[in-house]
Formats: structure tokens, sequence, C-alpha cells
């Protein structure tokens, strides 16, 4: 039986004391803030980030040096037979193509899974990993499952302004002025490789509505009579963020929901004041 490593990078939200406690080791995600480098959980902290965000900060993402990612597999290598490292999705970052290529050069050790997830997705995906490994499952056999449920999960998001989706050129500045005025709320959906418009809101209790009936929809007809994990996520304050929690689960009652900042790469290009509804198809062991 295979002694197997969890590994995902800090885009899944776990924090790298959580990591520990999970039994998941995590990859810590490098960011350049008006062109200096810091490192997710490491040497930038979530309060750090919103406060250089604000400042209007030149914040841009970055993949993880290859040499960063190898010496980490290296590392876990010393311990563990074999390696399943989950990285965000590679409709978001190069970061997993790059993971995949380097991976070739460790045939039957590192299993590299293009599973499409972030943030509270990507969680569970690293979550379901570690079950298996416990399960006695091999990391070829936990990469294969975890590709099988490839596109089985959605995140919708919406968020509090435009100015970072007109910065990062998702919306023109004429839109996002028009948008600013009436209010709009767009309502995002991650669903795949990619983050994508999904529809236009007024105010936020309609964006609510719309992400709610979105996740109805999915639980009821998309994953009719399959099991989900119901998550949440945000960029908001605590207290809003707790208020979005009790709502899904009125909504949803009997779902237990896991609530996580979002991460700091879709963070970038939203915003602070978001908030998301997730959910993915459990696993099949």
């Amino acid at each position: 039986m295979a002694n197997v490593a969890v590994v995902t990078d800090s885009n899944s939200g776990i924090t790298q004391a959580a990591g520990r406690e999970l039994g998941i080791r995590v990859l810590p995600m490098p960011f350049y803030i008006n062109e200096e480098l810091f490192f997710e959980d490491i040497t930038l902290t979530q309060e750090q980030f919103y406060r250089r965000l604000a400042e209007d900060a030149d914040i841009s993402t970055s993949q993880p040096a290859p040499g960063d990612v190898t010496d980490l597999w290296d590392e876990m290598l010393q311990t563990y037979d074999q390696v399943v490292y989950i990285p965000m999705s590679s409709g978001l970052s190069a970061s997993c193509e790059t993971a995949l290529m380097l991976a070739s050069e460790y045939k039957d050790k590192v299993f590299v899974v293009d599973n499409q997830r972030i943030s509270i997705t990507q969680r569970q995906s690293a979550l379901d990993a570690v079950e298996m490994a416990r399960a006695g499952m091999d990391g070829k056999a936990i990469r294969d499952a975890l590709m099988r449920e490839k596109l089985e999960a959605s995140i919708y998001i919406t968020v509090d302004t435009l100015k970072y989706l007109k910065k990062g050129g998702r919306v023109t500045a004429a839109g996002a002025a028009i948008g600013t005025v009436l209010n709009i709320k767009p309502v995002l959906q991650i669903q795949g490789a990619k983050l994508d418009a999904f529809a236009k809101a007024r105010g936020w209790k309609n964006a609510k509505k719309i992400m709610l009936d979105a996740m109805e929809k999915d639980i009821t007809q998309r994953f009719a009579g399959k099991q989900v994990h119901l998550e949440a996520a945000y960029t908001c304050s605590e207290e809003e963020a707790q208020e979005w929690k009790r709502e899904i689960e009125a909504r949803f009652p009997g779902y237990e929901v896991h609530m996580d900042k979002l991460s700091l790469s879709v963070a970038c290009h939203i915003g602070a004041g978001s908030m998301a509804v997730a959910c993915s198809k459990k696993v099949d062991i």
C-alpha cells in the first residue's frame, strides 16, 4: 500500500496552520505588490493584501517558481512514496500546466490533478484526496478518481464593485460607470475552467437570490440523486459573511455549509465585498 502525501496550493483557501491540522501540505502562491514579491500566508496576510488593494497598489498574481514546486515534492518524497498535487484550475493559471510538465520527470511518484477547481471546491478536492489516501488508494487511483469528477462543481460569485473587473479588462470603463450608478451587481460563475459572466442583478438582495436559485437548480437538476458538498466563500466583512452563511443554510436545510475566505488569486480580480456559494459532487470512493 502506497504512502501518499496530498499537496495543494494556497488558492484552495487552506492556510498553513489548517493544512497541518488536515494533513495537507500547502504551497504558498506568489504575489507582486508594486513589484515586490510576497507569498500568501507566509509574507502576505489577508489583511495586508486587502489594505494594499484599497490603496490601489499594483497587485499581480504569479505562478510558483518551478524550483519551489519540485523542492516541495522532493521534500515530501523523503517521507512518502507518492505525491498527489492539486493546483488551481488550469483555466485560471499556467501553474497547473507547469506542474504537469514537471511531474513528467517524477514517473509513478507525482500525480498532478487538473480538475478545474479553485478556492473552496479545490479545498474539497484536497480533503477527498486525503480520505482516499487513508483508505489505501495509491496516487494514480486518487488522481483518476478526482479527474472523473473534473467538472462536477459550481461556484457563483457576486462582486461589490466593478472596479477590479474593469481593471482586468472584463468590463469596459463605460459599463463600469453605468453599473455603479444603477447599483448593478454582476453574478459570475466558475463551472469548469474559467471565471465567466452569469447574470446581472440590481442590488445585493437580488444578487443573492440569483445565486441561491442557481445553486438550487444545480443541486436539484444537475446533481439530482447525487450527494454534494455545499460551501461558501467571501471577501466581505465577517458579519456579512456569517449572515450570508445563515441565508444559505436557511435555503438548504440539512446541509453543513463550510465557509472560507475567497482565495487571493480570485480576490485580485474582484476586490473586497464579494460573496460566493459553491457545491461539489461527493467523490465516490
